[in-house]
C-alpha cells in the first residue's frame, strides 16, 4: 500500500485538480468539479468527527461514498 506524502489543490477555470503524491514522489492528479471536491472534504470531516481517536479496528474500516 502506497503511503500520502503530500497533497495540493490547484484552481483551474471549470474545475479543480487534486494531486495526490505517495512517498515515491510519483503524483496522482485528479480532475475534480466543486461538487466532488466538497464531498471529499464533507467525507473526512464525518469521518474525523466520528471519534477523537482511532481504535485498533478502524484499519478495517473503508468510508466509500460515490463522487457523481
Amino acid at each position: 500500500m502506497r503511503h500520502l506524502a503530500k497533497f495540493s489543490i490547484s484552481v483551474r477555470e471549470e474545475d479543480f485538480v487534486l494531486q495526490l503524491v505517495d512517498e515515491t514522489g510519483q503524483a496522482y492528479d485528479f480532475a475534480t468539479s466543486p461538487e466532488q471536491l466538497d464531498l471529499v472534504i464533507d467525507a473526512l470531516d464525518e469521518l474525523l468527527s466520528e471519534d477523537d481517536e482511532f481504535d485498533e479496528d478502524d484499519e478495517r474500516k473503508i468510508y466509500q461514498k460515490p463522487l457523481g
